[in-house]
């Protein structure tokens, strides 16, 4: 049996108040409130559940239209009809209530039947437009959803085709960091206040829509040409209405041009252009052109192969070696990713990395690298070569994942080895956004005897003056930072500075992509610690560097 319908009763008469009771009470569950602020009340306990509430006018305390204007204020209980009820049967008090948010009016001496159509009338209303909302709206933001978005889109294009039009998208940047760290209600209101700038954006011009989780998307006549101007000016607004000063957005523009595309293809071009622009500073919006198209069938392409190319292990580990720049002694290695896809051939790392970070396959291919990692130092050990060891990277997805140093201390005992064999590399970048969570999880790695290495050190903007608070080990330099270090005269730039401050903070130092002898030379007279680049050897399959590794050993009288 169907839970009866609640209705609530406000009215200071008590009489009148068991009259109603008994009119209603074998249809509906019956509430009943005093006055307005009773009322008030007993939505608060009760919320949408009501559906309906029958008002008197004149009440103490509270009267009818205070109430009413208190619903108002409080888009929960806005949706909800009301009937007022009055001794009056003027034209000023019907309008009056009217005015005020009524959705009818009745006078007294209430008739029984007339009570009870009326109520299950508006009743039956309000479900059937609650349904249509709900077909047709995002509940949280109002906006149209999705699916009607792209319905009423197409149809708008149908009866205009000679008007010029566009989708203008939006996408937040980490929104989920902003859930997890401002919690849902913030993150909520924040999609709320987007979802108001578009309203604005938009006017009587076009349409808008939430598409998804924090992806906004609207269809919109062509009536001005866009520049920063306008989105730093949206920019500013969220920043404003939602108290986040933080939040960064990127915007993406698509043309209507070739109408034979469905609307959701024309959303992606827009989105595909909001993407292009992703992490580049002061950059707001971007317009979408054919090579992004072009970009967006290979991402796709790539992205329906990457689970089989993991399974099929078409995925390599190529080993780059790193010396000690005082004798040039192999002291161990970087492992890189590559992949060796079947009809494709070899495939940049340029090409697929940024998109799996991107679409969170990049933490399956990161434990792939660390596990084959640890095999190949297992069989190098059982073979009786040094223990010299393998740095992997750790993604920024990966630190994030909670489970982390259980992942790697269950790895390293899998194959009995040290933790001191695999370095832990994690981008500059990464540590000078330092969230708690960072610290927290590198510092329990060191703990468990890991070797953690900051890389990519000079590409960014951090602060020197932080290294010596950073959970780290070792310093990895920047390929570019050294090619313009090196290019300087010695009196001048900071290579010898940055060197100093990190062994004065005990810390190693490896410099990247030393291509020259001049290079060489310049970090050994400033004491860097170890090298590693072209000038010595390219990335290398683990077999081949497996016979360098032979050779040192071999080279500096060892034995097998």
């Amino acid at each position: 049996m169907l839970p009866q319908k609640k209705v609530l009763v406000v009215e200071d008469n008590e009489l009148n108040r068991e009259i109603l009771c008994d009119i209603l009470s074998p249809e509906y569950a019956v509430l009943q409130a005093e006055n307005g602020q009773a009322a008030l009340d007993v939505l608060k306990e009760n919320g949408e559940s009501i559906s309906l509430i029958l008002l008197d006018i004149v009440m103490p305390v509270m009267d009818g239209y205070s109430f009413l204007s208190h619903m108002k204020e409080n888009s929960a209980y806005s949706v909800i009809p009301v009937i007022v009820t009055t001794q009056s049967d003027s034209e000023a008090d019907e309008v009056a209530a009217l005015s005020h948010g009524a959705t009818d009016f009745v006078s007294k001496p209430y008739k029984p039947q007339i009570i009870l159509h009326r109520v299950a009338s508006i009743i039956h209303l309000r479900e059937t437009a609650a349904m249509v909302n709900r077909v047709q709206y995002d509940r949280l933001t109002g906006l149209y959803n999705k699916e009607f978005f792209y319905n009423k889109a197409k149809n708008m294009l149908l009866q205009h085709p000679d008007k010029k039009y566009e989708i203008v998208c939006s996408d937040i940047e980490n929104f989920k960091l902003i859930n997890d760290i401002f919690g849902i209600p913030a993150g909520d209101q924040l999609l709320r206040e987007v979802a108001s700038v578009y309203r604005r954006l938009v006017g009587d011009k076009g349409i808008s829509c939430r598409l998804n989780a924090d992806q906004f998307v609207c269809l919109v006549e062509h009536h001005r040409e866009y520049d920063d101007e306008i989105f730093q000016n949206a920019d500013e607004q969220i920043h404003a209405l939602a108290n986040m000063k933080n939040v960064i957005m990127k915007w993406g523009i698509y043309t209507v041009e070739d109408r034979s595309l469905t609307i959701e293809q024309m959303c992606d071009r827009a989105f595909l252009a909001a993407r292009s622009i992703n992490g580049q500073y002061g950059k707001y919006f971007a317009m979408f052109e054919d090579e992004m198209h072009d970009s967006l069938v290979r991402e796709q392409a790539i992205t329906d192969v990457m689970e089989r190319a993991l399974e099929e292990e078409q995925f390599e580990i190529y080993l780059q070696p790193q010396y000690q720049i005082r004798g040039t002694k192999l002291a161990g290695a970087e492992a890189l990713i590559r992949w060796n896809h079947p009809e494709w051939g070899f495939q940049s790392p340029g090409v697929f990395i940024p998109l799996f970070e991107k679409n969170g396959f990049i933490t399956k291919l990161d434990q792939y690298v660390w596990s084959r990692a640890c095999k190949v130092l297992r069989e190098w050990e059982d073979k009786g070569y040094p223990p010299i060891s393998v740095s992997v990277n750790v993604s920024r997805a990966d630190i994030y994942n909670v489970d982390l140093p259980k992942i790697m201390t269950e790895l390293i005992k899998e194959n009995n080895l040290s933790p001191d064999r695999l370095h832990l590399e994690i981008t500059e970048s990464a540590y000078t956004e330092n969230p708690v969570q960072i610290v927290e999880t590198v510092t329990q790695l060191r703990k468990l005897g890991f070797v953690v290495e900051m890389d990519d050190f000079g590409s960014g903007y951090s602060s020197l003056n932080t290294l010596n608070n950073l959970p780290i080990d070792v310093l990895k330099l920047d390929m570019e930072f050294i090619r313009s270090e090196t290019a300087k005269p010695a009196s001048q730039g900071i290579l010898r500075f940055v060197i100093d401050l990190a062994h004065w903070i005990k810390l190693h130092v490896i410099a990247e992509g030393v291509e020259t002898k001049e290079q060489l030379e310049r970090l050994a007279n400033i004491d860097c610690d170890y090298v590693q680049g072209y000038y010595f050897a390219k990335p290398m399959p683990c077999g081949e560097f497996e016979n360098l590794l032979k050779e040192s050993m071999e080279k500096e009288g060892g034995t097998i």
